[in-house]
């Protein structure tokens, strides 16, 4: 039954969801916005993360949004590493196209076997004191296991914007796609940058992971869930637009709670994905994209 209060629940609940969409979204955003490069393995590092968040938690017992962050140089490390083999293997020949994608899918796989060999099938999750407990301002109810990945998520999205519009190297990332010969007679190495580039959005993995098991149970295939939808974020948002990813996870978080709400969860992603579609016949280059 429909009321103002249930309502005004039902977008709480999709600002939260939509902010921890925007954590998950972020690193495919520089991939596959900034660097042109089709990182499909991209949720399945989110789960890698979710899975030291799960091991860190349950043998130190530290907090899983502090594993999230400690982790973020050793996934950073990756990243880069992850750049030099793809690099190496694809685009300095001008194979990038197919034989990356295909990379990156038999990555994906890779990890998440090597998980479920690992792990098995059951679902994990993590403890911390504020996981079950609720905040109630008048009629809101703001869970913190949603809460509290949903302002660690803006943090990290407001971090990111930052560095990407103040610091040389932040520029550099934007502009890497855009014009390469520009960039090398400002004195940038268009090969470091986008290691770099590549490093940031593997690091925001880690995070992106430690959020989800705070906000349910993972288990290794988990990831496939959030393939599609976060492809549609960064493309509703614009290309290699941050700042729009955020606002599409917002969006597409904001209605798929509203839909779960009152229609039921089953309904969620077919209005969201009918959202992109709806977007791209009308602004192909997305909402928040450039004209």
């Amino acid at each position: 039954m429909f009321t103002p209060e249930l309502l005004l629940n039902a977008v709480v609940a999709g600002l939260m969801l939509g902010s921890f969409y925007a954590a998950v979204a972020l690193g495919l955003s520089i991939t596959f916005g900034q660097l042109d490069i089709v990182n499909i393995a991209h949720p399945t590092f989110v789960i890698l993360g979710s899975f030291v968040a799960y091991i860190i938690n349950e043998n130190f017992g530290l907090d899983p949004v502090l594993i999230g962050v400690l982790f973020m140089p050793i996934f950073y490390f990756i990243g880069t590493t992850l750049y030099r083999v793809y690099y190496a293997s694809f685009e300095r020949t001008g194979q990038e196209s197919l034989s990356g994608l295909a990379f990156f899918f038999g990555l994906m796989f890779i990890i998440e076997v090597v998980l479920i060999l690992t792990f098995g099938v059951d679902y994990r999750l993590v403890e911390a004191d504020y996981i079950g407990q609720t905040l109630h301002l008048g009629p809101l109810d703001f869970p913190y296991r949603m809460l509290v990945p949903a302002i660690a998520a803006c943090i990290v999205t407001g971090a990111v914007v930052l560095y990407m519009n103040k610091t040389f190297m932040g520029k550099a990332i934007l502009a890497v796609s855009q014009d390469r010969l520009a960039l090398q007679l400002m004195g940038a190495n268009p090969l470091q940058v986008k290691r770099i580039a590549l490093g940031i959005a593997i690091a925001t993995a880690a995070l992106a992971g430690a959020l989800l098991i705070i906000i349910q149970p993972v288990e290794p295939s988990v990831g496939r869930m959030y393939i599609g939808r976060i492809f549609a974020i960064v493309v509703l948002g614009g290309m290699g637009s941050i700042s729009g990813t955020f606002l599409a996870a917002i969006l597409i978080g904001v209605v798929e709670s509203i839909i779960s709400t009152f229609y039921g969860p089953s309904w969620a992603p077919a209005v969201g994905f009918g959202i992109l579609l709806l977007t791209l016949a009308i602004r192909p280059q997305g909402i928040f994209g450039r004209a």
